[in-house]
């Protein structure tokens, strides 16, 4: 059975940080791809960055590039996303999610096989 379990969210001020964390249990860790979505109320799932198991290699939307930082423990079977300045506009759900490959091609929740619940993030101004 796999489970993603995310945690970190939080209230935090513009400009300040936080640190999400995502523990995926049930599956090989190594030969997946993880990924970060966030979703504000009406609005659809956005992708904002994913890294492969095996490379290392990440990608990131434009909206989060060079504030947000990917990363992942495969021994712990954790990933990360460490996020600095933020802005009221990331302010949304955010979820981990688990990709069937090894791949970051194309962004899309389709490609993502397992979720998280969730951890919200409200940034205020």
């Amino acid at each position: 059975q796999v489970q993603v379990v995310e945690s970190g969210g939080g209230l935090v001020q513009a400009g300040g940080s936080l640190r999400l964390s995502c523990r995926a249990s049930g599956v090989t860790f190594d030969n997946h791809s993880m990924g970060w979505f966030r979703q504000e109320p009406g609005k659809e799932r956005e992708g904002i960055s994913c890294i492969s198991a095996w490379t290392g290699g990440t990608y990131y939307s434009d909206s989060v590039k060079g504030r947000f930082t990917i990363s992942r423990d495969n021994t712990e079977k954790m990933l990360y996303l460490q996020m600095n300045s933020l802005k009221p506009e990331d302010t949304a759900m955010y979820y981990c999610a688990v990709r069937l490959y090894d791949t970051c091609s194309g962004l899309t929740e389709e490609a993502f096989a397992y979720w998280g619940q969730g951890t919200q993030v409200t940034v205020s101004s």
